[in-house]
């Protein structure tokens, strides 16, 4: 009888369309995404603190805010090497805003 093999790994996410090749992709979350106006953007970047500091002057102070107090991840890790994590074409930085629940 045939097993069914599923992998552990998570589904890659695409960056949009029209981006290019050779940047990473912003993915935004909650008042992340809202602060900014969309959910997806593109960075040509170096450095995981030169793509923030981007995305800081692109989205402005509300955006700012958020990013100081959410968790920042590449490629679905936390960067060992914080703001000095050397960025590659496609990967995929996220930005997530602490959320709260009742």
């Amino acid at each position: 009888m045939p097993t069914s093999r599923r992998s552990s790994a998570a589904p890659t996410a695409q960056p949009p369309a029209d981006a290019p090749d050779d940047v990473a992709t912003l993915r935004l979350f909650a008042a992340a995404r809202e602060a900014a106006g969309h959910s997806t953007d593109t960075f040509d970047a170096p450095s995981l603190g030169d793509l923030l500091a981007a995305a800081r002057a692109r989205y402005g102070a509300p955006f700012d805010a958020v990013l100081d107090t959410s968790r920042v991840w590449v490629n679905g890790d936390e960067p060992s090497a914080g703001d000095e994590t050397v960025l590659a074409p496609e990967d995929e930085v996220a930005v997530l805003p602490p959320v709260s629940g009742g």
